[in-house]
């Protein structure tokens, strides 16, 4: 058995070996101006078990498609369950999976002298591994990443523009740019989405004005939102919000203050919102943020 790009069992045993599909990406001149590229892609089904993970000298970006685990990456552990992902610096020496049931992960590596910036643009952290969730959209570009960067390793096609743009539709979607599950995001949804960014998502929409913004009954556009997008259109409103205020606590802002720019006045309410979807209090963020 060849040796996996990514995982490593601890324990080397027949019914311990990871089911995988993954490949090395070679960049063309035209990916390597850019300053960031996709250097290797790959996806896992974990039995239960023991994992070292070897993404030292890159960007790790490791999201959940079903099952849960636990990453353990420069002593922080992390519970990481279906649509959780977890960003990695590079040089991580010792990065751990541990799992009592079957897993499935998927995992891009990113490299370039870009590549920090871009991850995090991503939100990650520069200095230590950061776990969040992810939006429908970005799994199901990952799922496209990997697929493309596997069949460009069978072929003699070469590098492709589309793994270039797959990556950078993965930041434009987690920007709140209008990026769909498979396509072009429809006129009257793309209205809803850019509304949300211009106001830098300081008003909280309801259902009944995003779909006037729409120009289709409540109940067509509730339905064309989940479509398009993957996830309810008042769950996407909150989680662009809590992506801005991660933003504003990592350039410096008071809790209380990120609250009041993201529409949540109230900081009791913005804490325990904050904590239910990034996964641990804004004030702890904002001391790990900027350590």
């Amino acid at each position: 058995m060849s040796q996996s790009i990514l995982i490593i069992p601890r324990e080397e045993n027949e019914e311990n070996q990871p089911l995988l599909v993954e490949a090395v990406h070679t960049p063309d001149e035209l990916a390597r101006m850019s300053g960031v590229w996709i250097d290797a892609a790959g996806s896992a089904m974990l039995p239960g078990g023991s994992f070292m993970l070897k993404a030292a000298g890159h960007w790790l970006w490791l999201a959940m498609e079903s099952g849960s685990l636990q990453l353990t990456a420069d002593k922080n552990t992390f519970l990481l369950k279906s649509g959780d992902c977890c960003m990695v610096p590079p040089d991580n020496e010792s990065i751990v999976i541990e799992n009592v049931q079957e897993a499935r992960i998927l995992w891009i590596m990113v490299d370039g002298s870009l590549s920090s910036m871009f991850m995090q643009r991503l939100s990650a952290l520069p200095h230590r591994a950061m776990k969040q969730g992810t939006l429908p959209s970005q799994l199901n570009l990952a799922r496209h990443i990997v697929q493309a960067s596997v069949r460009l390793a069978s072929t003699e096609e070469g590098p492709s523009a589309q793994l270039q743009q797959l990556l950078w539709a993965m930041l434009a979607s987690h920007s709140g740019q209008p990026v769909a599950m498979d396509a072009v995001l429809s006129y009257e949804i793309a209205r809803v989405v850019d509304a949300m960014r211009k106001n830098q998502y300081r008003d909280s929409f309801s259902l009944a004005e995003m779909a006037a913004i729409s120009r289709m009954p409540v109940e067509t556009f509730r339905k064309r939102f989940v479509s398009e997008i993957g996830m309810p259109p008042q769950s996407y409103q909150l989680f662009c919000k809590m992506e801005r205020a991660k933003t504003l606590l990592q350039n410096g802002s008071t809790v209380r203050q990120a609250g009041i720019d993201v529409g949540m006045s109230d900081p009791y309410h913005f804490s325990k919102t904050f904590k239910n979807i990034v996964g641990m209090s804004p004030s702890a963020y904002s001391k790990t943020a900027q350590r």
